[in-house]
Parts: structure tokens; C-alpha cells; sequence
């Protein structure tokens, strides 16, 4: 009798990865969101001195290319034609006394402007 060799493929990792405190934010922003969200989705529209910058914002319809990322607090969406820019990208919730925002850590980015709203690869 033969034995024949299964393999299994590990499931693929997300092109971004979401922290604790990113996952606690899309739960909150899911709990605040309009009736006829089904998430949140993250793209890179061109604008800001750079070229490229991060966006945030519900979604109400799944694109077909777009990558789902289920969390516990709802589905987090990358935008299909973002994904080559954050591949290996870090997403953060960050809050202290004067500022809140997700923070990105993007391996791709090779420059940013000044103030920290645009980016370019």
C-alpha cells in the first residue's frame, strides 16, 4: 500500500497586519457605523505632497479584488489597488493627549512629506 503525500498550504498572511489596539478601533467604528455599512476599508488615494496617503473609511459594498480581513469587531477591507503598496504594512491605533489615528509602519514606503499625511513607494 502507498502512502500518498497531503499537503497543506498555510492559509496566507493579510497584506496588512492590524494590531490589538487597530482591531479595538474597527470594533468601535462598527458599533458608530451607518446602517448600510458592511465595514472598513483602507486605500491610498493619490493626494498630500508625496503622491500616495492612507484613508480609512466605511464601505458599503465588497469590490471583487479587494482583500477581507475578518476581526472580532467587524470586516477590515484593503483596497484591491492598494494592496502591492502595503504588503508587510503594520497598522496601528495610536491616542494620547493631543492626538489620535491609525499609524502606519510600511515597509514600501520610501519617503513621506513633512507633516506625515502622504507617502510615497
Amino acid at each position: 500500500m502507498t502512502e500518498t503525500a497531503t499537503t497543506t498550504r498555510p492559509a496566507p498572511k493579510a497584506a496588512v497586519i492590524l494590531t490589538p489596539s487597530a482591531e479595538a478601533r474597527i470594533a468601535d467604528l462598527m458599533s458608530k457605523a451607518p446602517a448600510d455599512a458592511i465595514g472598513v476599508k483602507l486605500s491610498t488615494p493619490r493626494r498630500g505632497c508625496s503622491g500616495l496617503a492612507y484613508s480609512v473609511d466605511y464601505v458599503t459594498t465588497e469590490a471583487k479584488f479587494d482583500e477581507k480581513i475578518e476581526t472580532p469587531g467587524g470586516v477590515f477591507y484593503i483596497d484591491g489597488a492598494s494592496v502591492l503598496y502595503l504588503i508587510g504594512s503594520t497598522m496601528d491605533w495610536r491616542e494620547d493627549d493631543f492626538t489620535a489615528g491609525f499609524v502606519f509602519e510600511n515597509p514600501n514606503a520610501k519617503g513621506a512629506c513633512g507633516c506625515g499625511e502622504s507617502f510615497m513607494v
